[in-house]
């Protein structure tokens, strides 16, 4: 990937983030170029070696003619084929994760979301609900220039509500 100054890109597991800085920075003998990217959701720095961006798996936001397929993937939710114990499934969809695909994070999301009408959900599946959620509400509402929220609704859509949720009981 190419990368310039003040670029949105993704860096996978840690979302959108911009492009602010090119340093160079010595690190033991040898010396080598850094891009300092400041993550937008958290504000953290993360300094990337000019000669990993492509190892690392930073890439350019989804297109907005690529969210269509992001859609289809909630379309037709499955259960879940990853493993039934908590810790394989999590081990499972974290690897998933850190693709950097958003059509993997957005098949992780519809995984969770499907469960989760099922069952209620343990803290461990809420909190990587909530950052799978977030990593591609963020991307999606950049990508077609809508607001996070107007994505968050169009995601809910395609889901049941919660089991056990006032929506759900009625």
């Amino acid at each position: 990937m190419h990368v310039e100054l003040g670029d949105l890109a993704v860096y996978p597991a840690h979302g959108v983030g911009r492009i602010e800085a090119l340093e160079q920075r010595t690190v033991g003998n040898a010396t080598c170029d850094v891009f300092v990217m400041r993550i937008l959701e958290n504000d953290m720095r993360i300094m990337i070696p000019a000669q990993n961006i492509d190892e690392i798996g930073l890439r350019p936001l989804i297109k907005k003619s690529q969210i269509k397929k992001v859609y289809e993937i909630f379309k037709t939710p499955a259960k879940p084929a990853a493993p039934v114990n908590w810790n394989r499934r999590h081990r499972d969809y974290m690897e998933r994760v850190k693709t950097g695909s958003p059509f993997e994070v957005a098949a992780v999301l519809c995984e969770l979301l499907t469960m989760r009408a099922d069952k209620e959900l343990s803290f461990g599946e809420r909190k990587l609900l909530d950052m799978v959620r977030t990593l591609l509400i963020k991307e999606l509402a950049l990508a077609a220039d809508k607001t996070e929220e107007a994505i968050d609704a169009e995601i809910c859509a395609f889901f049941p509500p919660p089991k056990g949720s006032v929506a759900a009981a009625t």
